[in-house]
């Protein structure tokens, strides 16, 4: 019986580990998806990532598509005399042999009409669609309402 414990506790534990995966479409290699638990569904949410590029040609990241929102979209924080406001970004560079972050902060991409609530351990689906290396889907891990960084290790960790 503590066997069977000690191995449901071992899945528990690892649940969240196992969402932080890294998936890679042509040269781009996306890692760190995260994003924050929602109070309800009329606020929006966010999520954030990592995007490398190992290829010798710039890529843009174009859209974003997830089951979790009726209208994601890509925005970047941009600070004009002391006020920030959060645009919408018609794409965000990929440059060759870098990369970028989607962060607080910065690029992000804003979950606007959620249709479910972003529950703390859970993860739910986005899809990524780049301008030369088509789509790929990656897991996004939900972390706590507070969280500021992601609690997956990096990719060079």
């Amino acid at each position: 019986m503590k066997r069977i414990f000690a191995t449901l506790a071992l899945i528990a534990a690892a649940g969240p580990a196992l969402a932080c995966e890294t998936v890679t479409v042509g040269p781009l290699e996306v890692s760190q998806a995260w994003s924050r638990a929602s109070i309800g569904t009329a606020r929006p949410g966010v999520v954030y990532l990592t995007i490398r590029n190992s290829g010798t040609a710039d890529d843009a990241l174009m859209s974003i598509t997830t089951p979790a929102a009726d209208m994601p979209m890509l925005h970047q924080t941009v600070m004009t005399d002391g006020v920030a406001s959060m645009p919408h970004a018609m794409e965000v560079p990929v440059p060759a042999e870098g990369q970028v972050a989607l962060e607080p902060g910065g690029y992000h991409a804003m979950l606007m009409e959620l249709t479910q609530v972003l529950e703390e351990g859970e993860t739910f689906p986005v899809t990524l669609t780049f301008r030369d290396a088509g789509k790929v889907t990656i897991p996004v891990t939900i972390q706590n309402i507070g969280a500021s960084e992601p609690t997956c290790p990096s990719p060079d960790e």
